[in-house]
């Protein structure tokens, strides 16, 4: 087999390797922290959470930054948004 007919499968290999882990690694990931930005912009008062430190509570406020969530009465505890693990539908 001639040199440069190696190389050539070489670089086929490596650019089929190269989509492979754009389609599987790379492209669901962005499509998953797409959504995640998604229900962190849409986060408004009422609206029941988990953090990732599993806290469940209801938002009383929110900010740029951060909520406020009731988690028991008369306790709130203000949490950063990038601890909101999911919005629970009702």
């Amino acid at each position: 087999m001639p040199a440069g007919n190696q190389a050539l499968g070489s670089i086929i290999w490596l650019v089929m390797f190269a989509a492979l882990m754009y389609f599987f690694v790379i492209r669901p990931q962005q499509v998953q922290q797409r959504k995640r930005n998604t229900m962190l912009a849409s986060l408004k008062v009422g609206d029941r959470i988990v953090t990732m430190g599993g806290l469940v509570g209801d938002i009383t406020q929110v900010r740029d930054v951060s909520v406020t969530l009731k988690i028991a009465d008369r306790i709130e505890v203000e949490v950063m948004k990038t601890g909101i693990g999911w919005k629970k539908e009702s």
